[in-house]
Parts: C-alpha cells; structure tokens; sequence
C-alpha cells in the first residue's frame, strides 16, 4: 500500500531509516549524480525526512549538498553514542555526521571525517559497538577505519579483490569477522585479530557474476545472505561456506543491490533488485520464498530499508513500512507491505 513519495534533486541509490529509538520517523537518503563533459564531477545530497505514515505525510527537514554518495548509514543501536550517519562517497573520503535538533526539527552535524583512498569509496558497514566501520574500495581493497572521540583513523587497508569492492559488512556475531564481495565473483571472510589479517575463506565458484551485498541474520549466528548480479539470493552457513545451504537459492529476476533484514521479524528480508524492483523475502531452513513484489519504480532499485516500529493506516491493522529509491528516475517511495506475516 502506498504512503507516499517524492522525487530527489539527484540520481537516488540508498535511503535508511534512523535505527533510534527516539528518531524511528526520520528517514535518511542520499544521492549520486554524474556531470559529465570536459572536466566530469561526481555531485551528490544527502536528505532527512520525517515520515508520519498516519497522516501519509513525507517532510523534507533538511537536505545538504556532497559529493557523490555510494552508500549511508546510520550507526546501530547500542552503539557508543549517536545517531551518527556515515557516508561513503567518490572523493575517496568517509565522513561521519551527527543528527541534532533544533526549532526547525534537525540538521546533520559535521562530526569527522577524513579521505582514506585515491579510489572512489562504494560501500561501508558499522560495527556493533559503533567503534569502526568497514569500506570497500573501488580498486579492490577493504578499509577498516576506527570511530574514537570524533577521529576517524585507517586501522588496516588491504587489496582484498581484483575489481569493484561493492560488498562489505562485519559479523555481528563476531565482529573480528569482515565480509567482502566484489566483481571479481569472490565471497571472502577475513579475520582482522590477526595483523596483518588473515583470509578466513574465500568462494569463487558459486556467484556467476559480482557480488553486490552481504548480510548477517540477526537471530541466526550462522546464517549469511548474499546477492549479486546474476539474480540469486543466496543462504549460506558460515561453518561451511563451499556451497550454499540451498544450491538454487532464489532468483529475484534482477541484480540484488542491497538485503535489509526485518528489524524484529527474523527470517524476514527485503531486497532491491536492481531491474525489477523490490522484494520481501521469507529465509527459514534450507528455503528462500518471495512473498511479494513492489514494482511502482521505474528506474534501477538501489535503496531500501525497514523503519522500526510498526505504523497503522486507514485504520487497518498495524504494519511494518518500507523505504525505497530508484536511480535514474529520482523516485524516492514510502510503502506498507500487505504481507500477512507482517500485520498484527
């Protein structure tokens, strides 16, 4: 069910909601815009929203200029401090933003940052205690990048893959652990207790094409997800990462860019994908079905995420709502799904 939309001032690739508890409402997106010409610039934006699903309202409360963004996101719950919104962008830089209020509603806050690289940062990921993140690079190489008293400070950085880094998160579980996948194909585990660090596993026969994003089931130690340019989301189980649990997986008819688990539902996941738009996904056992579809976009799907918490519309039951955006048409959507798994 539709809530509401909007279009962006640039080419949109990811939106997150604000994992904290007191800020569920604001809504995070960010931009990437290519000029091209004699002297081509990569530009970018980062907007805040406050999303009120009852009134199907969608309020810009800020919006600042950048330079071209790859990915944002907010550190997690838990965490030291915050909310800190970090952005990995085409300078080469990671930088690191604190959400405050004011009598306008809120603005984002320079906090830190700092250009790690000559090559463009694609992705980043925090770790739980919101004490580092991870980020890969567009020449193949992963940075780890320590958060300590609003410094940022590269720790390691390594050539981990061969081509586009686009994949990069830690374990939750185990947070020694780093995840990479690139367009090399190559699904890697690295253990970073080591110095230098140490390659944990590495698969190279199952993903037909470059792997685009890597996520941990919150409720299962063992579980990962994996997507990539050939359509499939895979299930695999870290204590044997040859194969997949289930060799078919599921093909979602389009790239998967991006996997977001339901904050509370486990098993539960939404992903974008690429030239067919989004899906929620049911990931339980040796299985992966799709529940539904949402194809009201008209560009390639990038961005999405689950806010937490529930909302209720037209007085119907209570339900979990989705953020989405597209690239080249600018769409930024907010949607119910009518999944009956996620009502009450």
């Amino acid at each position: 069910m539709d809530v509401a939309h909007c279009e962006l001032d640039g080419n949109a690739d990811a939106v997150e909601f604000c994992p904290q508890d007191s800020y569920h409402h604001v809504l995070a997106a960010s931009t990437y815009t290519l000029q091209e010409g004699d002297k081509p610039s990569r530009n970018g934006s980062i907007s805040l929203f406050i999303v009120n699903a009852e009134e199907k309202n969608l309020e810009l409360l800020y919006r600042m200029d950048t330079a071209g963004i790859f990915d944002i996101k907010w550190s997690p719950v838990g965490g030291n401090a915050g909310p800190f919104l970090a952005q990995a962008d085409a300078d080469g830089c990671v930088k690191v933003y604190g959400l405050e209020t004011d009598s306008n509603g809120g603005f984002l806050r320079d906090i830190t940052g700092e250009k790690i690289s000559s090559s463009m940062c694609l992705c980043l990921e925090w770790n739980p205690s919101a004490t580092s993140i991870t980020v890969g690079l567009s020449d193949g190489s992963v940075s780890i990048v320590s958060v300590v008293e609003s410094q940022l400070e590269v720790l390691q950085q390594w050539k981990a893959h061969e081509f586009e880094l686009w994949a990069t998160s830690f374990d939750v579980h185990q947070p020694h652990m780093v995840y990479t996948g690139s367009d090399d194909c190559k699904f890697s585990g690295w253990d970073i207790r080591e110095s230098p660090f140490k390659l944990a596993f590495q698969n190279s026969k199952i993903h037909k094409m470059g792997v685009c994003c890597i996520a941990n089931i919150p409720s299962d130690s063992n579980t990962l997800l994996t997507g990539s340019y050939d359509e499939y989301l895979r299930v695999w189980d870290v204590r044997s990462i040859s194969k997949p649990v289930n060799e078919t997986s599921v093909c979602l008819g389009g790239g998967v860019w991006r996997i977001k688990h339901h904050p509370f539902i486990p098993g539960l996941v939404l992903a974008a994908c690429m030239h067919n738009g989004f899906a929620v996904v049911k990931v339980g056992g040796e299985k992966a079905e799709v529940l539904e579809t949402y194809a009201k976009h008209g560009s390639l799907a990038y961005g999405a995420d689950w806010q937490r918490g529930r909302s209720s519309l037209e007085g119907k039951r209570k339900n979990s709502l989705v953020a989405t955006c597209s690239f080249y048409d600018r769409l930024l959507r907010i949607w119910m799904p009518e999944s009956d798994c996620l009502t009450r």
